[in-house]
C-alpha cells in the first residue's frame, strides 16, 4: 500500500496568486484534482488539491485537512490542464479559476453526484383511458394516456402541466406507482444519434464550407463568416450531424440567454438526441445535473453561455462558437477571461475542430483567417428566398424630431404598418430618457457618485443610475435656481413607447430591454410574441441585435448611433460595425424585402458611408491596415490594470509606484495613469495604466515579472485594483 503523503498544496479560491500547504493525515491516497475541506483562519474552504510533498515546509506548521471530498480528481486531465493553463495566461488566482470552473453546490463541498430522479409508472389496476372512471377526471386521463407510452419523471410531469394534485389522487386510488432512481457516474455513452427531421438542401457556398469542415482530420479553427441570413446554423447542424453520428458530443456556444432558448429549439427540432443547457437562469441543483450530464455522457448536445466552456465531457468532438464576436463572452470582473479564446485553447487541447460564427467577426479573429491561421469559409449571399436589404440614410441636421424619431422615418413607420408588417426600432437607452433637465436653467440631475447623468425613468418615478445603481425620487424643482419646470432631455425606450402608442394607437408596441425583461421567462415570452407578430413595432436595446428571427419585420431603423461616432475608445468604431450590421440582419428574413434606416447627424462620416456602400467585412479589413499602422490590437498585445479609490492623489500616485516597475525592454511600453472614460463612479475615483507588448510571450514574461513586484507596493493596499488580459471594455 502506497503511504499517503504528509503535506499537500491546496489552490483556495481567493484572489492570491499562490497555493497553500496543508498537513495531509488522513489513511486514503491524496488525490491530485480532488476537492479537500480545510481551515482558513477561523472558517473553512473548499479547496482543490494542486500538489503532494513528503517534505515539510520550511517556517511554518501546516495546519491538517479537515476531510478529502472525492475518491478522484474532478476534472480530465484535459481540462486540468485547461483551467492550469487558464490561470496563467490571465495571470489570475488558479483557486478563484478552479472555482469559477464548478458549479455553485460543489463549491459549496456537496458529493459529486445526481439526486434521486422520482419517476411514475402505472400499476396493473390503472383503468382504460375510455372507462367511466375518468370522464370526469381529464387531467388523470392525461396523466394515464402519458404513462401507457412509457413511465416519466416527475419533471416530465411537470412540463405536461400536470398537478401535483393530480398525481397524488392517481397514486391514492392505486393506479399509479413513484419509484425513486439514483443515475450511475459513469463515462458510457447513454443516448443514440437521430434525427427529428431531414436536413434542408444547401448553396454551393454552404457546401463548400461543409465539406472543407468534414474534411478536417483532428484540430483546425475555422471562422464561417457569413451575412445575416446566408445559412450558418443550417452548417453548423450538419456539422455536427457528422459528430454525433461517431458518437462524440458537442458543445455549443452562445452569447446570451436569449439566443440559448432559440437555438435549443432549433437543435431539438433537428436532432432526437439529449441537449443540455446552462446558463444563469438555471438553479443550482438545474446546474448540477447539467454538469453531470454532459460529464457522464447521458448529454449528446451542451449548450450554453460564457461560463459553460469549462463544461466536463466525456467525449467531446466538436465546438462551435455563435455569434464569436460578441462582448458577453467576455467576463469584465473577478476572472477576466473570454470564452472564445478558451474554447480555442480546449479544441487545441483535444485535438478536435472548432467553428466561430459570425456575421460580424471581430477584428482578432478577422485578422488571424487573413493571416491563414484559421480556415476562412464565407457565405455571402442570403439563403432561400430572403432578399438583400436596402440601406438608407437620414440626415437629422435641421429636422423637428418627436421622441427621437424625424418625420420622413415616421411615415415610413406608417406605411409598413399599413402593410401589415412589423417595425423595430432600435435605442440603446433604458429608461423614459437619458436625463431630466431644467427648462429654465440647463441644469441636468447627476448623480453624485459618478461623472455620470441619472436616467429617467417614467413608470417608477425615479431617476436611476445604471453605472452604480443609485435611485433617487424625480425631484419637484431644479437644484440650482429652483424653477419647477423641468423636462425630459433625450430619448429612452420608455418614451419612445409611450410616444408610439399615442401615435400609432391601432397598433401594439412592444419594448424589450433590460428593465422590461427582468423577470425569469420575460425574455423567452417576449421574443416569442414578437415572432409570431403578436405585436407590431418593437422597440428594444442592445439585446434585440443579436441573432433573434422575426420574419415579418421589413424596417429596421437605429434612432442614434452618433455617440459612438466620435467615442475615445480605439475599439467604438468595430462596435457600431458590428451593431449596424447585426440590427440590419433583422430585417426582410423571410420572403419579405427589408429595409434599413440609420439616423445620424453626420451622415458624410467616414464609417458611416463605408458600411452602406461596402459593408461589414471592407470596413473590417481597412480597420486591421488603421490598427497596424497605430500599434494597436491584435498586432501588440495589451495587458489593463485597473484601479480606484476615494482618493483621487492616492489612486495616481498608486499607478504611478506600478508603472516605476516596468523594466526597460525592447517592444515594451507603459501608458497612464489615465483617467477611464468614467472617472468617478459609486464615489470612487478610476484611473487605468496599460502594458503594450509585441508578443503575448513577451507580455506573459512581463506582467509575471511585475506582479512579483507589485507585491512589495504597500500602498496597493490601499486601493482596489486588477489586472485584466487582452481588454475589450475601457469604460
Amino acid at each position: 500500500m502506497t503511504q499517503s503523503p504528509h503535506y499537500i498544496e491546496v489552490a483556495l479560491p481567493l484572489p492570491l496568486r499562490r497555493v497553500f500547504t496543508y498537513q495531509y493525515t488522513l489513511a486514503k491516497p491524496a488525490v491530485l484534482g480532488a476537492r479537500v475541506r480545510v481551515p482558513f483562519g477561523q472558517r473553512q474552504l473548499i479547496g482543490i488539491i494542486t500538489e503532494t510533498r513528503a517534505t515539510d515546509p520550511q517556517g511554518f506548521e501546516a495546519k491538517p485537512i479537515v476531510a478529502q471530498l472525492d475518491d478522484d480528481a474532478v476534472w480530465q486531465p484535459e481540462l486540468w490542464q485547461l483551467l492550469s493553463w487558464s490561470a496563467d495566461y490571465y495571470q489570475h488566482s488558479q483557486g478563484d479559476v478552479f472555482a469559477n470552473a464548478l458549479p455553485v453546490l460543489l463549491r459549496q463541498g456537496k458529493p459529486i453526484g445526481y439526486a434521486p430522479i422520482t419517476y411514475f409508472e402505472l400499476t396493473s389496476n390503472a383503468p382504460d383511458v375510455d372507462e367511466h372512471a375518468l370522464k370526469r377526471a381529464p387531467k388523470q386521463k392525461q396523466l394515464i394516456e402519458l404513462l401507457q407510452q412509457g413511465r416519466l419523471s416527475a419533471t416530465q410531469v411537470k412540463q405536461a402541466q400536470i398537478s401535483t394534485t393530480v398525481v397524488t389522487a392517481a397514486c391514492d386510488k392505486g393506479w399509479v406507482v413513484s419509484v425513486e432512481e439514483t443515475p450511475m457516474l459513469d463515462a458510457q455513452q447513454h443516448w443514440t444519434m437521430a434525427l427529428s427531421e431531414d436536413p434542408l438542401a444547401v448553396n454551393q457556398e454552404q457546401a463548400v464550407a461543409l465539406s472543407a469542415i468534414k474534411q478536417i482530420d483532428g484540430h483546425a479553427c475555422c471562422l464561417l463568416e457569413g451575412v445575416t441570413g446566408s445559412g450558418k446554423t443550417e452548417v453548423y447542424l450538419q456539422a455536427i450531424e457528422e459528430v454525433l453520428t461517431a458518437g462524440r458530443q458537442v458543445l455549443v456556444l452562445v452569447p446570451e440567454i436569449g439566443l440559448t432558448m432559440q437555438t435549443i429549439k432549433r437543435f431539438k427540432q433537428r436532432f432526437d438526441v439529449p441537449v443540455e443547457v446552462l446558463h444563469s437562469n438555471l438553479n443550482d441543483t438545474e446546474r448540477l445535473h447539467a454538469w453531470l450530464n454532459s460529464r457522464s455522457n447521458r448529454a449528446a448536445i451542451v449548450i450554453g453561455t460564457r461560463s459553460a466552456i469549462f463544461t466536463p465531457f466525456a467525449n467531446l468532438g466538436m465546438i462551435v462558437v455563435d455569434e464569436e464576436h460578441d462582448l458577453s463572452y467576455k467576463q469584465q470582473d473577478g476572472f477576466r477571461y473570454h470564452a472564445r479564446d478558451i474554447a480555442i485553447k480546449r479544441a487545441q487541447l483535444l485535438d478536435i475542430p472548432i467553428i466561430l460564427g459570425s456575421a460580424t467577426p471581430a477584428l482578432e479573429t478577422l485578422s488571424n483567417a487573413v493571416n491563414h491561421r484559421y480556415h476562412w469559409l464565407q457565405l455571402t449571399q442570403r439563403a432561400g428566398v430572403a432578399e438583400q436589404v436596402e440601406h438608407e440614410l437620414i440626415d437629422l441636421k435641421g429636422l423637428p424630431m418627436q421622441a427621437g424619431l424625424s418625420e420622413p422615418l415616421l411615415t415610413q413607420i406608417e406605411a409598413e404598418l399599413n402593410k401589415h408588417n412589423q417595425v423595430l426600432l432600435f435605442l440603446n437607452r433604458r429608461g423614459f430618457a437619458p436625463a431630466l433637465m431644467c427648462h429654465e436653467c440647463g441644469w441636468i440631475a447627476q448623480c453624485k457618485r459618478c461623472d455620470a447623468y441619472y436616467t429617467l425613468h417614467q413608470a417608477q418615478r425615479r431617476l436611476h443610475c445604471h453605472h452604480c445603481d443609485s435611485q433617487r425620487p424625480v425631484p419637484k424643482q431644479c437644484e440650482q435656481c429652483g424653477s419647477t419646470h423641468l423636462i425630459s432631455h433625450g430619448v429612452g425606450t420608455e418614451q419612445l413607447e409611450d410616444f408610439l402608442n399615442e401615435r400609432f394607437p391601432e397598433h401594439s408596441v412592444l419594448r424589450i430591454d433590460r428593465d422590461s425583461t427582468r423577470r425569469k421567462g420575460e425574455l423567452d415570452a417576449h421574443l416569442k410574441s414578437a415572432s409570431e407578430h403578436k405585436h407590431h413595432i418593437l422597440v428594444g436595446t442592445q439585446m434585440l441585435a443579436k441573432g433573434h428571427h422575426f420574419p415579418n419585420v421589413t424596417l429596421v431603423a437605429l434612432l442614434d448611433v452618433d455617440g459612438a461616432l466620435y467615442s475615445a475608445d480605439f475599439r467604438a468604431p468595430e462596435r457600431l460595425a458590428q451593431l449596424f450590421t447585426q440590427v440590419s440582419g433583422r430585417a426582410g428574413r423571410a420572403h419579405k424585402r427589408g429595409r434599413v434606416v440609420l439616423q445620424t447627424h453626420h451622415p458624410e462620416h467616414d464609417l458611416v458611408q463605408d458600411l452602406l456602400n461596402n459593408g461589414y467585412q471592407h470596413f473590417a479589413l481597412t480597420a486591421l491596415a488603421e490598427r497596424q499602422a497605430t500599434s494597436l490590437p491584435p498586432f501588440k498585445h495589451w495587458a489593463l490594470v485597473r484601479a480606484e479609490s476615494t482618493d483621487k492623489a492616492q489612486v495616481v500616485e498608486a499607478l504611478e509606484q506600478m508603472a516605476a516597475c516596468l523594466p526597460q525592454v525592447d517592444g515594451v511600453m507603459g501608458v497612464g495613469p489615465i483617467p477611464a472614460l468614467m472617472e468617478k463612479r459609486a464615489g470612487r475615483y478610476r484611473y487605468q495604466w496599460i502594458l503594450q507588448t509585441s508578443s503575448r510571450k513577451q507580455r506573459y514574461q512581463v506582467t509575471k515579472y511585475l506582479l512579483s513586484q507589485w507585491e512589495n507596493l504597500s500602498i496597493l493596499n490601499r486601493i482596489r485594483w486588477s489586472l485584466d488580459i487582452d481588454p475589450q471594455d475601457f469604460t
